[in-house]
């Protein structure tokens, strides 16, 4: 089943219009939904970006697909089908996704059912949705939208033309900044992990006293957790993307355009680079650097410093990938040598 386009049907024409595209076929063929090449139907617009997916096409229900420039069918498609060509088919069907988000944005407004303190200040045009609190001295942007039981802590401030979906807690003194998106459930600010050992064995809890700071056109997942510093900040620099399900700690600093994947951790004072690509399941020891541009495989544990910009690193403990590869080449011939000398 699609998802719903809009309240108004779109022909192949106004589509082309707005993907920067030309009509192969049909240019009235009208479509109401977005719908997946394996199981699109009639009134629905799909997309075709991946050469496995190209045997859908051939038997595909929907009016419309999206396909880059060069696609040139194998075999006969279907004679209900409509093609947009675009220079690059993923980029156009991203882009008709935000034209539906658009579409999707709550109305403005603040829900009798939300809790706003008298010296909060709320911008012009946000949506307030049932059940937000939002507390003393808080700050919220223009134009953003703060879905159902979300959390807006003391001295909080949120900035322009964002988005929290449900549940998102940002607590006391935490800033986030313009066009920023959280999912739900997340935590900005959380306590951090910080405990110090006594004499007789048992710890004592360290106050954590510092913020959050998430600065502009960053995305976070859902059910992630960014602690606030013990002194000072914990920083997210503008365009950031994390994961689902992701830990950074406290003091944490990490660059701008940095994208991370789910599930991975990051210890206290860890300081990761710009234009870092990191993969799932990752660990990081605290206080540790690393380089701009370090790409970091899946379940690699990040040990000690990364210093030479633009490395490539696997494993536990992490290595260069040419040197991870050649160990696990090396293994598993040593494994395949001890079954055959077992026999």
């Amino acid at each position: 089943m699609g998802i719903s386009l809009s309240p108004m049907e779109k022909t192949a024409s106004e589509l082309a219009q707005l993907l920067g595209g030309t009509v192969d076929g049909n240019p009235d063929a009208t479509v109401g939904k977005l719908g997946k090449i394996e199981d699109a139907s009639s009134g629905e617009i799909t997309f075709l970006a991946n050469d496995k997916y190209e045997k859908f096409i051939y038997d595909c229900g929907a009016s419309i697909a999206v396909v880059s420039n060069d696609f040139n069918p194998s075999s006969e498609l279907p004679s209900t089908l409509t093609l947009i060509r675009v220079e690059d088919a993923y980029g156009a069907f991203a882009k008709l996704l935000q034209a539906y988000d658009k579409i999707n944005k709550r109305s403005t407004g603040i829900h009798p059912s939300a809790v706003i303190h008298e010296s909060a200040s709320i911008g012009d045009g946000c949506h307030i949705g049932a059940g937000v609190v939002v507390e003393e001295g808080a700050i919220i942007g223009d134009r953003s939208e703060i879905r159902s039981s979300c959390l807006i802590g003391r001295n909080a401030t949120l900035g322009s033309n964002c988005l929290l979906f449900s549940g998102v807690r940002i607590l006391d003194n935490c800033k986030v900044g313009d066009q920023c998106t959280i999912q739900s459930n997340t935590v900005i600010g959380s306590e951090g992990f910080g405990f110090a050992p006594k004499e007789d064995g048992s710890y004592e809890k360290v106050p954590q006293t510092g913020n959050v700071i998430i600065k502009n056109g960053c995305d976070i997942g859902a059910n992630c957790t960014i602690d606030r510093a013990t002194l000072g900040s914990t920083v997210i620099e503008k365009g950031c993307k994390l994961d689902n399900l992701i830990q950074v700690a406290h003091n944490v600093v990490i660059g701008e355009k940095t994208v991370i994947a789910a599930q991975t951790g990051i210890a206290g004072s860890t300081e990761i680079g710009k234009n870092c690509l990191i993969g799932g399941q990752v660990g990081f020891v605290g206080h540790v650097k690393i380089a701009d541009g370090t790409k970091i495989g899946a379940k690699t544990g990040v040990s000690k410093n990364i210093t030479t910009p633009d490395t490539m690193i696997q494993g536990i403990p992490a290595m260069p990938i040419r040197e991870y590869q050649k160990f696990q080449v090396g293994l598993r011939s040593l494994v395949r040598q001890f079954f055959k000398d077992k026999k």
